[in-house]
């Protein structure tokens, strides 16, 4: 090809290129404003509840002023806009990186609180609603991950006024936990899996040897022990249920496994 064909060609691609970006910054508002006023504007919007437009400001304040006070303000206030849009996967991915390059940042247990919540699910305390099909079958990673960040938050900033929040939904997150896997013992039993249900029981006792479910959790040992016709670690799981719970209600009324959760406490 001819040089000066070449050279043609080339100015004419890179004014095409300064013209595209000409007419973006044109169609862009914000483009003279300083780093506090696009940081103010994006609190406005957060605080109207305009969370993708908040979004969209500290997003640009950051690649325009990625140093400074306002752009690790961003980047906090970022985590919080991602979580109010339902965006927990950006959340979480926003407060690990606002960790990894601030740790001593003043704001850092924010971030963790908010990884935390962002893990979080409120449908975790309504296991009712699930079958127990559904429940054997529930993917519990996020609520461990969202109890191993608070745990996180509570060792590191046992001061942090996000702390007490945090302490109780851990253990909000530790009984559910625990509820779902007796639940989901009770359901192996039902279908005669019982090995599957002692596995689960046990899980109940390993992980969660405070929790309410530890009664029902031995319970269900001992009844799928007996099923199993393992007579004597039926009696000791039997054993155990009436030293540390001399008063539980399976001791006394004897309800089926199979019989309703609700049947039993009502």
């Amino acid at each position: 090809m001819n040089i000066s064909i070449t050279r043609f060609l080339l100015l004419t691609l890179s004014l095409a290129i300064v013209s595209c970006s000409s007419a973006t910054d044109d169609l862009d508002p914000t483009k003279n404003w300083s780093a506090s006023k696009i940081y103010t504007e994006a609190k406005a919007q957060m605080l109207d509840g305009n969370y993708e437009q908040a979004a969209k400001l500290y997003e640009s304040l950051q690649t325009r002023y990625p140093y400074g006070i306002y752009s690790q303000q961003a980047e906090l206030e970022q985590i919080y806009s991602y979580y109010k849009q339902g965006e927990k996967a950006s959340a979480i991915s926003e407060a690990d990186r606002f960790i990894k390059a601030h740790p001593s940042h003043p704001g850092v247990d924010y971030a963790y609180y908010m990884k935390g919540l962002a893990n979080f699910d409120d449908d975790l305390g309504l296991f009712g609603v699930y079958s127990q099909s559904d429940l054997a079958q529930r993917d519990s990673k996020p609520y461990r991950d969202a109890f191993e960040t608070f745990k996180e938050l509570v060792t590191r900033f046992p001061k942090s006024k996000y702390t007490p929040d945090a302490v109780v939904r851990m253990r909000y997150i530790v009984n559910a936990l625990a509820k779902g896997d007796v639940i989901t013992a009770r359901y192996y039993y039902k279908r005669q899996a019982y090995l599957a249900a002692v596995d689960r029981a046990k899980e109940v006792l390993s992980q969660y040897p405070k929790s309410p479910q530890v009664e029902e959790a031995i319970y269900i040992m001992a009844k799928s022990y007996q099923a199993m016709h393992l007579t004597k670690l039926s009696e000791d799981a039997f054993r155990v249920l009436n030293r540390d719970f001399p008063n539980s209600r399976f001791l006394k009324n004897k309800p089926s496994i199979n019989t309703p959760w609700w049947k039993k406490i009502l």
